[in-house]
């Protein structure tokens, strides 16, 4: 025990590291506070200091408890502030501590790497970017910031966090980690027993997994547990041979760019996107329209890889993988998602020292969760590291990646065993009613018009002028006596309502499957506008007045732009 305390370095007691107050980056609830935590850049050599962001919210509950919870994002250079609203309102007797990683995005310095981010946004592009020389060009540059890239690895995060609990002044507290944090928090748990009351871990990914040699049959395994294990490798055979081109945005630069997409490509964003639950529940209509050729679907694809870029400091990101994961995989078989080549390749050209594995035990007591369709911590790994754990607790969720976020069964749990970590489990939850449904395609219609028109809202106006036209043609029918026109507007208005309850039905239990089309029975409805244009010409053919020319036109034109774009 007495090696693995000093595997993490622990701040002189007696002089506690200082904090500073800050304003707070992010919104957070009343009776938070922001600040820095000033801690060496590396512990075992003197020099420069950093700057550790942290929120702290006061939980004001008549009887609050006197240990907090302490919460840090995975990632690795995951941010960690934005949540202390809501870890506030899953432990409201108890205050809240959120502590971003040195490096990361609120901390002082940022360790953002955009030549690495731009490199690999070019793995879209043909021909393909060099990342190892971009990863050489932000290391020289950071380098030029007096940036000492080994100091920034689990050993001083972890450090980081034994050192924020002495600085605010708590005898103990909670911890809780998720994804690349669970790494972490073991690590304080060890190194600071006395610190610590109880560990929340989810997602684990301890140290003894080699995430890289496991990650293409973990992304096979999740396709398989979602049923669409035959359509995930037709979708790829058929993208590899014949890659698509599709139009996507560069969040970096700003502008747009055509990113050709193989199999292997489509096989990677996925992997990503796959944590998050509201796209692995639209995952078996997505994978399957795509195995079916419906090449639209890729767009909100090719985006999300932009919007991956930007979420993380690619920095931190690297210079932790580089120390802590890379060296312990042995890359014997080339995989298919280039996220994980290219991690390779970034940590080939920074030649960063090999960190010393900690092993680490907790001795407080160890509650482990982790979802059923997790690709990157799946419980075949994450279970089996827990019941190494002396009288650690496994369960498992339906759902994806950090399943505290969308299971509420998750976060009920969680809290009591926060509340009572020795107690005996109560009777299992009930079914879990924030998971959102899954998207099969025999329910689907499949279409990318939706997701355009959720990022150009002005695309709908044609269904709109529609319902506008029929709305006047019911009422001006009705007024005048004119049977013909009245039905042909109140068939407009049937059409228009249906179709719009119908969607925002579907975006109401999951946004994300408007990015795949929308419910099958829009086909059914359609019939419905046919009738409403259709008497829209029969009353201009008895009555051949401007306002049903205008009718007759918006039905026919919107009955082209229906047939033609939307669906």
């Amino acid at each position: 025990m007495l090696a693995l305390a000093l595997s993490v370095p622990l701040p002189m007691r007696d002089t506690p590291p200082p904090v500073e107050a800050a304003p707070c980056p992010v919104a957070v609830p009343e009776h938070t506070v922001c600040g820095f935590l000033a801690v060496p850049e590396r512990r075992d050599t003197p020099g420069r200091t950093v700057k550790v962001g942290y929120a702290v919210h006061t939980s004001t509950a008549p009887a609050r408890r006197p240990d907090p919870i302490v919460y840090m994002g995975g990632g690795p250079a995951s941010s960690s502030l934005q949540l202390t609203g809501f870890l506030s309102q899953m432990f409201p007797d108890r205050d809240v501590v959120t502590i971003e990683q040195r490096g990361g995005k609120y901390s002082r310095p940022v360790l953002g790497c955009p030549e690495t981010a731009e490199a690999m946004l070019g793995r879209l592009r043909r021909p393909r970017a060099d990342v190892a020389a971009a990863a050489r060009r932000c290391r020289a540059r950071l380098q030029e910031q007096g940036i000492d890239l080994r100091g920034y690895n689990t050993k001083e995060i972890a450090a980081d966090v034994v050192a924020l609990r002495q600085a605010l002044g708590y005898p103990s507290w909670n911890l809780f980690g998720v994804s690349y944090s669970t790494r972490v928090m073991t690590d304080v748990a060890a190194a600071d027993p006395e610190g610590v009351r109880a560990v929340v871990l989810d997602s684990f990914l301890p140290e003894s997994v080699a995430w890289y040699d496991d990650a293409d049959r973990n992304l096979r395994d999740t396709m398989a547990a979602l049923g669409t294990g035959d359509a995930f490798d037709r979708l790829v055979s058929r993208l590899n041979r014949a890659p698509a081109r599709v139009p996507a945005t560069d969040p970096l630069l700003g502008r747009p760019f055509t990113a050709t997409m193989s199999g292997d490509d489509v096989a990677t964003v996925l992997a990503e996107a796959l944590h998050e639950a509201d796209v692995s529940a639209v995952a078996p209509a997505l994978v399957g329209g795509l195995a079916e050729g419906h090449d639209e679907l890729l767009r909100p694809l090719a985006d999300a890889v932009g919007q991956g870029l930007v979420s993380h400091e690619f920095g931190l990101y690297h210079a932790v993988q580089c120390q802590d994961e890379v060296p312990f995989n042995t890359f014997t078989t080339r995989s298919r998602l280039f996220t994980v080549n290219v991690d390779k390749a970034v940590c080939d050209a920074w030649r960063l020292p090999k960190s010393t594995p900690v092993n680490a035990v907790p001795k407080a007591p160890v509650y482990v969760v982790g979802g059923d369709r997790d690709p990157t911590t799946p419980v075949r790994t994450a279970g089996a590291a827990a019941r190494a754990i002396p009288g650690a607790r496994f369960e498992t969720f339906r759902g994806s990646h950090a399943v505290f976020l969308t299971s509420a069964c998750a976060r009920k749990r969680i809290a009591e065993f926060v509340e009572t970590p020795d107690r005996a489990w109560p009777k299992p939850c009930e079914p879990d009613p924030a998971q959102p449904p899954t998207l099969r395609l025999a329910d689907t219609h499949v279409t990318g018009a939706p997701y355009l028109i959720s990022k150009a809202p002005w695309l709908a106006a044609p269904f709109g002028l529609f319902a506008l036209v029929s709305l006047v043609q019911l009422a001006a029918g009705a007024l005048r006596g004119r049977s013909v026109t009245a039905f042909a507007g109140l068939a407009g208005v049937a059409f228009a309502g249906l179709t719009g309850q119908a969607v925002y039905g579907m975006a109401e239990r999951n946004e994300t499957a408007l990015a795949v089309g929308v419910p099958g029975t829009i086909g059914l409805y359609t019939w419905i506008a046919v009738a409403s244009a259709v008497l829209s010409v029969a009353a201009l053919f008895h009555d051949r007045r401007w306002p049903h020319i205008v009718a007759a036109v918006a039905g026919a034109g919107f009955l082209v732009w229906w047939f033609t774009w939307f669906l």
